[in-house]
């Protein structure tokens, strides 16, 4: 007959070996500051020893809290969504929590109901939402009424009553477009992103004013609406490029758009930079593997995340302090123009 399984340490096991309560062996794994060192490390010794790991539901004894954050967001992925989790699991594995990811069909007519039976089902801490989510208002009326906080990254309306995390992309889209003005051009086309996204409308927004202050016009005829992909950017930039009246230079909405016009662009034997100058927006590794590498916008999106992760972890210890910050925090990253050579002087 086999030995029986060894039975796992549980939380009591670790108590009775520290000589200390169920709820200070808690306070201890969950970093509660209020706990004496030489208790602290009590715990921890006993914890060792025993070859105990703690789960959820024992960190949670407590008291009310739950120990999951959520990630709620809309794109099927992308270096963005990538970067956005990493950042964030980051700041949550730091801070004792776990990140719970989940997809979100923004644009179905039953999202609110969906949203509402997730939140009842996972009693989560705090959730993270991402565009096109983060303007969702079904979605963010489930969470204000189920009383889960939430931060929002890069949202198109700012709302008072939840903290925000953006960088400026109506400034960042000037700054490309002045770049590109500054070489000469002045047929420049535009690849749009997905319309939902509010990063779609603030970017062709500060394209347009920068085209404005130079006494430029957008030409309907050279913008192309796409979505954030290499598939789109490549389609999209290929009707621009056989035009007769083709633009000298191509802004793209990010760089895996970027990347597909320059695709675009090698297929028709158009030189880059030489004929045609091409940016992006975020600086993924994409941009600088493609040839020649791009000019782009630098977006902070894993310090995004770990800045959002930052604020929901401190508006869940205010929570249950009963202590909210009013106003919530808005807080904007800087954002840097990073010029390669995918860019240069217009054609004459």
């Amino acid at each position: 007959m086999a030995p029986p399984h060894p039975r796992k340490p549980t939380i009591s096991d670790v108590a009775a070996l520290a000589e200390v309560s169920i709820k200070t062996v808690s306070r201890v794994m969950n970093k509660e500051p209020n706990v004496r060192d030489v208790v602290k490390s009590k715990v921890q010794r006993a914890m060792t020893e025993l070859g105990y790991q703690p789960s959820l539901s024992a960190r949670s004894l407590a008291g009310e809290r739950s120990f999951l954050i959520g990630h709620f967001y809309g794109d099927t992925g992308g270096q963005y969504t990538h970067d956005i989790q990493l950042g964030m699991l980051n700041r949550c594995r730091d801070a004792g929590y776990h990140l719970m990811i989940e997809e979100v069909v923004y644009d179905a007519p039953d999202v609110g109901e969906r949203a509402a039976a997730l939140v009842n089902q996972v009693r989560m801490a705090g959730v993270v939402l991402t565009p096109p989510v983060t303007d969702n208002p079904l979605i963010l009326d489930v969470l204000q009424r189920a009383g889960v906080p939430y931060v929002r990254v890069a949202p198109d309306q700012n709302i008072d009553t939840s903290p925000i995390i953006r960088i400026d992309e109506w400034q960042a889209t000037r700054d490309l477009t002045d770049h590109l003005i500054r070489l000469g051009h002045r047929r420049i086309g535009f690849l749009k992103g997905k319309q939902a996204h509010a990063a779609t409308r603030l970017r062709y927004g500060g394209f347009c004013e920068a085209l404005a202050e130079h006494g430029l016009a957008p030409a309907p005829e050279l913008v192309e609406y796409g979505e954030f992909s290499y598939a789109t950017g490549l389609t999209c930039a290929r009707r621009l490029l056989i035009r007769p009246d083709r633009p000298t230079a191509i802004l793209a909405s990010n760089d895996e758009m970027a990347a597909g016009a320059l695709a675009a662009a090698h297929e028709l034997g158009i030189p880059v930079p030489q004929q045609l100058s091409i940016v992006g927006f975020d600086d993924t590794p994409i941009a600088s593997m493609v040839w020649p590498p791009l000019t782009t916008v630098r977006q902070p999106v894993i310090a995004m995340a770990e800045a959002a992760a930052d604020i929901l972890l401190e508006l869940i210890r205010r929570k249950d302090s009963g202590q909210w910050d009013h106003p919530v925090p808005h807080r904007q990253l800087d954002h840097v123009l990073v010029e390669r050579a995918s860019t240069g002087p217009a054609p004459f």
